[in-house]
């Protein structure tokens, strides 16, 4: 089994992550089986950016993305080169070091 390494985030995983994928799972559903809430405002159905993360190694090893996340991404703060939505991104067969941004954009609970 591929294992997903969680780098260090001061809100979500102070001390790092590392957990079991399961090839064919979203990198969301493998963070929050194992107690890692990634914010997912829109349930995970590819329409918002909440659920942003940045795949730091394995990213080459990650089905593309479609032209919908890539449209949702456009929108994500703090988008990289390695930007995927965790809601849509599947565990392959190579381990994945990911990164939870420092900061998500919730249009629902945002301010105007």
């Amino acid at each position: 089994m591929p294992q997903i390494i969680f780098l260090p985030n001061a809100e979500h995983c102070p001390d790092g992550l590392v957990v079991e994928g399961v090839p064919g799972e979203t990198i969301i559903a493998a963070a929050m089986r194992n107690g890692l809430e990634i914010e997912h405002a829109c349930e995970m159905s590819c329409a918002c950016t909440t659920c942003h993360v940045i795949v730091r190694e394995g990213f080459a090893t990650l089905e593309p993305s479609d032209e919908l996340e890539d449209d949702m991404l456009d929108k994500a703060w703090g988008l990289e080169a390695e930007s995927r939505l965790s809601c849509q991104a599947l565990v392959g067969t190579a381990d994945l070091v990911v990164e939870i941004p420092r900061y998500t954009l919730n249009q629902v609970s945002e301010k105007h």
